[in-house]
């Protein structure tokens, strides 16, 4: 099964502890298709501007991801910088330009309205909302925030995940959206507003599902070269619902495998700089992490 996702493409600048780079690839629709290709044929709805450097992506192309739904409009493409602390939990962003994203309006081209799989990045509610009128009765529909539009729209944010299979959520938005401080409270409230499933992120320490009928919490795979941890709950879940479109299961049992995947893939966005990693990697190297995981969490 294939696999929507619409959210955002930018060029990035970002120092770290390890080093820096300008103008690389970045924007959570470049992260997430870069990942999810391994599982699944993906189709974008992004924007860039005139001066986005097209050679970037050309490996997406050759990844079975469908660039249709890229928009090329006048301006410039949609920019971050920031900077990595030592502990690279902590980070501050230096400027974001949001350039041709201020005005995005993601129009889906009629081949792309029947896509089973679709996830929704982080992007305003209100073009969430847009986005799920487009699209023609989905298998399954997973969405991003951020905790910009639970200050600013909740109630928008609600009208969406009143529509939602799933919802990503880091663990201090999801205390967030319920005023719940238990996080497993938390989740389990969240699940009331629309969403049957919800995935926490807790970053380097993992990540665990909340749904009607399931608890499962992993730890996150051990890194020894962390050179850069921006994209990675993107790429965490293009690895997850890649799986589930490529299996075409949405049971508990494959939910967690889909987490474990999901976990795994985003564990080698985080080893350079950018989406390198996931450039060069193989589907045998995933397979040789996930075994990995397996062999770390028996007992």
């Amino acid at each position: 099964m294939s696999v929507l996702v619409v959210g955002s493409a930018a060029l990035d600048s970002v120092k770290t502890p390890t080093g820096e780079v300008t103008d690389a690839l970045g924007g959570s629709a470049f992260y997430f298709a870069a990942a999810a290709s391994y599982f699944s044929p993906v189709k974008i709805v992004a924007v860039v501007g005139e001066d986005f450097p097209m050679g970037k992506i050309d490996f997406l192309k050759e990844r079975n991801v469908d660039l249709k739904g890229l928009e090329v409009a006048q301006g410039k493409t949609f920019r971050w910088s920031g900077i990595y602390h030592q502990d690279m939990n902590q980070r501050d962003t230096l400027s974001t330009e949001l350039n041709v994203f201020e005005s995005f309006s993601p129009k889906l081209p009629d081949e792309y309205r029947q896509t089973p799989y679709i996830f929704l990045a982080n992007i305003h509610p209100a073009l969430q909302l847009d986005v799920l009128n487009q699209v023609d009765n989905p298998r399954f529909v997973m969405l991003d925030t951020m905790n910009l539009w639970i200050d600013t729209d909740l109630e928008g944010l609600k009208k969406v995940m009143a529509k939602l299979d799933a919802i990503i959520l880091n663990d201090q938005e999801t205390r967030q959206i319920t005023g719940e401080n238990n996080l497993i409270k938390a989740a389990k409230e969240v699940t009331k507003l629309g969403p049957t499933t919800v995935i926490v992120k807790k970053g380097e320490h993992g990540a665990f599902i909340v749904s009607q009928d399931d608890f499962f919490a992993l730890p996150a795979f051990p890194i020894e070269n962390l050179f850069d941890p921006t994209g990675a709950g993107d790429s965490f879940a293009g690895g997850m619902i890649g799986c589930l479109a490529k299996q075409d299961n949405l049971s508990a049992d494959n939910f967690r495998r889909a987490l474990v995947y999901g976990t795994v893939t985003a564990s080698f966005t985080v080893e350079k700089f950018s989406i390198d990693r996931l450039r060069e990697i193989t589907m045998d190297d995933i397979e040789s992490r996930y075994q990995k995981m397996q062999d770390m969490t028996k007992f």
